[in-house]
């Protein structure tokens, strides 16, 4: 059972594009694929271990997983659930979110 199948049966996989060229391509070579994660909130929670379980996956199936935490971004925080222009935070703002002194 190759990592698709194997997402696929485990529930993972809710919808795909080109599901047997992804699955030959996996098959065939070793890829890297990424997660990005905001870093502007208090803390995380359980919906970044899901991700983070499925690169781990890939990573025991032969590819190259990678979890980016936004630099830049996270200085204007999480756009979830906002409709007005998200405002920039300062270095103290975004060190006080992560329990570190300025």
């Amino acid at each position: 059972m190759n990592i698709i199948e194997e997402l696929k049966w485990r529930g993972a996989v809710y919808q795909q594009t080109d599901e047997e060229g992804l699955k030959e391509l996996v098959e065939k070579e070793s890829i890297a694929l990424y997660c990005g994660i905001d870093p502007s909130g208090d803390s995380m929670h359980i919906g970044h271990l899901i991700p983070f379980m499925i690169l781990r996956r890939f990573q025991k199936a032969g590819h190259t997983p990678i979890v980016l935490v936004g630099g830049a971004t996270g200085t204007i925080g999480d756009p979830s659930g906002k409709k007005e222009e998200r405002q920039l935070q300062s270095i103290e703002q975004i060190q006080k979110k992560r329990g570190r002194s300025a």
